[in-house]
């Protein structure tokens, strides 16, 4: 519920940095599930690697995509949902399987970062020249074929995973692959359905809302599933550095990118506001002075915490958890002007869901319950995600019997001219 939810708000800021955002919020939610000291003790330098995970994917261009899944044939649509698994896939592999090498990182097995940065950006040209520009496999033109280089950097993770016996981390990008990647097909068959519902609602939201619920609930089934080794001992420089990330570095390039003068001027004009100078300039201080308040306050009260490397307890973990998503929901706000009753549901929808993750995240805590480990073998996930495939199948051929034709349906194969 806590990455569905950072995943729709996303929808705001797109790109890298929202992504990232939302990916550091899911992760920070799996870390206070589970209720393991070793990890909270490295929690800003895992919390920060597995937001850059998450946020590798938002490079890819998929609004075409979504277009081919409100087509009116067979072949198109089933293209559309497969090709939005495999977006959502990349996602989830990328987020999941960073997340798990933090997390399977010991003492006596390290990852070897520089190697493994190294070895994904040269996976990534390497996949993206071939594909893109040698035999001219395009998903999704004229737009941006980034998805390529997405699959070569994935590639190379799953291969570094492998070869190094990282086979937790490995599993869990699998799982999340799969839960985002289904999650994201899904959620277009939600939106094409809903949208000719005739009921009046964001369904580009909902679709942005499924592939963050499942891929959570992919990358927090992996995780608890499995036995852990004791995590290695935490670094005061990568804590800090981690911390400097999530609290400064990555809410000030969503501000930079998102909140600009001349977006909130033709917001104003748009919806004839008669004082638009203050609209901005109010827009405008909010965002940095709740952006400012929030890091420089969430400093203070974790700087030891932080640079000592003191202990961190479930409860600190919770609230960071708590205040880090209103800060995102609250940006939102800001983005579609909700104060100034400019907003719709979905801005009140956010809250409700904070205050349900709230209530569910202290009732877990208060229950202290175990998690049962099991098996997961690659095999099974393997099958799990063919089996996928085969109802996305069948899910296009439900969408094509739902409508004659929708606004925004794009063709990628001309089959009867």
């Amino acid at each position: 519920m806590a990455l569905g939810t950072a995943w729709a708000v996303r929808g705001q800021f797109g790109h890298e940095h929202g992504a990232a955002w939302a990916g550091a919020i899911g992760v920070l939610t799996v870390l206070v599930l589970a209720n393991r000291s070793d990890w909270w003790q490295r929690l800003p330098t895992i919390v920060a690697l597995g937001a850059i995970g998450w946020g590798v994917g938002g490079m890819m261009s998929y609004g075409v995509v979504v277009g081919y899944g409100r087509g009116v044939d067979w072949v198109n649509v089933s293209y559309g949902l497969c090709m939005l698994f495999v977006i959502g896939g990349l996602y989830g592999f990328i987020g999941g399987g960073l997340t798990g090498l933090t997390l399977e990182s010991s003492e006596n097995h390290k990852p070897a970062w520089a190697s493994l940065i190294t070895q994904m950006v040269a996976g990534a040209y390497l996949t993206w020249g071939i594909l893109v520009y040698q035999l001219e496999w395009l998903m999704t033109p004229p737009r941006s074929e980034l998805w390529a280089a997405c699959l070569g950097a994935a590639l190379a993770l799953g291969w570094y995973q492998y070869r190094n016996g990282f086979h937790r981390s490995f599993t869990t990008a699998l799982y999340t692959a799969l839960g985002a990647g289904f999650g994201f097909a899904f959620g277009n068959f939600l939106q094409v359905l809903g949208s000719t519902s005739g009921i009046a609602f964001n369904w580009w939201n909902v679709m942005e809302y499924s592939l963050g619920f499942l891929g959570g609930l992919g990358m927090a089934y992996a995780v608890f599933a499995q036995n852990w080794p004791e995590s290695r001992l935490p670094d005061k420089v990568a804590n800090t550095w981690g911390w400097i990330f999530l609290i400064a570095v990555l809410p000030a390039t969503n501000l930079v990118q998102q909140f600009n003068p001349e977006k909130f001027q033709a917001m104003a004009e748009r919806f004839g506001l008669s004082n638009i100078d203050l609209f901005v300039a109010m827009e405008m201080g909010l965002a940095w002075g709740i952006s400012l308040l929030a890091g420089v306050l969430l400093t203070i009260f974790f700087w030891s915490k932080i640079s000592r490397l003191t202990k961190w307890k479930a409860q600190h973990a919770r609230w960071l958890l708590m205040v880090y998503l209103a800060w995102y929901i609250c940006l939102s706000n800001l983005l579609t002007a909700v104060w100034w009753g400019l907003g719709s549901l979905r801005d009140g929808l956010y809250w409700l869901n904070w205050l349900a993750i709230l209530l569910l995240v202290s009732y877990t805590a208060s229950s202290q319950k175990e998690f049962q480990t099991t098996s997961l073998a690659t095999p099974r996930v393997v099958r799990l995600m063919l089996t996928s495939v085969l109802l996305l199948l069948i899910l296009s051929w439900i969408l094509i019997n739902s409508h004659d034709g929708m606004s925004g349906s794009q063709i990628r194969f001309s089959l009867w001219k």
